[in-house]
């Protein structure tokens, strides 16, 4: 048994008012702050050719290792298109120069003309087993270099129109082929990170509701005796990897979001960017946007001991990238240093006795804007 898999279980630790008065009062967050190399040169979109000129993983790598003032401890890469074993010295060299590690890696399952009706999902069994396939090699390359976790965006599965959707069996093929790949791979934890829509229209798991429910219903299907043995010792593997633009594209509340996923112990991974409600998908930096969503996200991660990363999922096509991890790092560090100093008793007062404390929050809160 593999004893240095990532265990997120003390994310569902209660505490009762004094406790976490007391935690709140002397815990602060290790900011591991992460990129994505993806977003190290933007490709453009539907509407305009890319602004910037395209970069080599090793001109990208070179990059990062820069980014290391910033505060930046981990970078994530898609597999095998951005990270595989022919480039992973890279990576290698980079952790060794910089401290900076490879965090995690993702199947590149969304791209590629044959998932045009899904990859994971498409009822067309030899697309399907070709995503299969990248899955189970993306899985062995994560569980081969330790790496934190491996994730999956199942960003071109879903759906375009309700009327003959088959509902049941989209969700089944899905589950079931990651169920597969897990048992293959045994003893690596894998995020999914919902989406409502864009790049499908209907996205398969459109909330964190959506996503967590996946979770649950694809941990019920495997059956390797490894992948038994640590659910029954409590070790999720399934999980979370939330994104604050997809979560506020769908309507949600983020600390809200954040919350259910800690709550069942599934927060593998969090990634930070800004969103108008709705909208399309815009990978704003971090703040610009709805700041307190952001702040308050992070006191409920304060509140539960999060202990995993920060990734920035960013899209800066307009400043570069360094530029625009230097405002990530910077607005991120500000928030921690925000809620480190609000008065954690008057809110907690406020919550727990409410009738005596009309306003509280409030009064907070616009104290906090000074």
């Amino acid at each position: 048994m593999d004893n240095k898999i990532t265990d997120t279980s003390y994310q569902q630790k209660r505490l009762d008012r004094d406790e976490l008065l007391k935690h709140l009062n002397s815990f602060s967050l290790d900011l591991k702050m992460s990129v994505g190399i993806w977003y190290f040169a933007p490709g453009g979109g539907r509407f305009h050719e890319a602004y910037v000129q395209p970069k080599t993983i090793a001109e990208r790598i070179e990059m990062a290792a820069d980014m290391a003032k910033f505060g930046i401890k981990a970078i994530e890469a898609h597999y095998p298109n951005e990270v595989n074993e022919e480039n992973y010295y890279l990576y290698e060299q980079l952790e060794k120069e910089t401290g900076i590690v490879l965090q995690s890696c993702y199947p590149a399952i969304f791209f590629p003309k044959e998932y045009e009706f899904g990859s994971l999902s498409n009822p067309i069994k030899s697309y399907r087993q070709k995503a299969i396939d990248t899955l189970v090699g993306c899985l062995k390359f994560a569980k081969e270099k330790k790496l934190h976790h491996a994730g999956i965006w199942p960003g071109i599965d879903g759906y375009t129109y309700s009327l003959g959707t088959n509902y049941y069996d989209m969700w089944d093929r899905f589950e079931a082929a990651v169920a597969e790949a897990m048992d293959e791979v045994p003893g690596v934890i894998v995020a999914i990170e919902p989406k409502p829509y864009e790049p499908a229209p209907n996205n398969i798991y459109r909330t964190t509701a959506d996503g967590l429910i996946a979770c649950r219903d694809i941990e019920d299907r495997l059956t390797n005796p490894m992948n038994k043995e640590l659910l029954a010792r409590g070790v999720p593997l399934m999980g979370m990897q939330p994104e604050i633009g997809h979560i506020r594209m769908g309507g949600e509340d983020t600390p809200y979001a954040i919350a259910r996923c800690l709550r069942e112990g599934r927060l593998f991974n969090t990634h930070w960017n800004s969103q108008p409600m709705g909208n399309y998908d815009q990978d704003l930096n971090v703040g610009v946007i709805e700041w307190q969503q952001a702040e308050a996200m992070l006191f409920v991660l304060k509140m539960a001991a999060y202990n995993e990363y920060y990734g920035f999922d960013i899209n800066p096509e307009r400043m570069p990238v360094e530029k625009a991890i230097e405002i990530n790092s910077k607005a991120l560090k500000i928030m921690n240093e925000r809620i480190d100093s609000l008065p954690n008793e008057k809110i907690l007062d406020a919550y727990f006795d409410p009738e005596n404390n009309r306003g509280s929050i409030e009064m907070i809160l616009v104290d906090a804007m000074k």
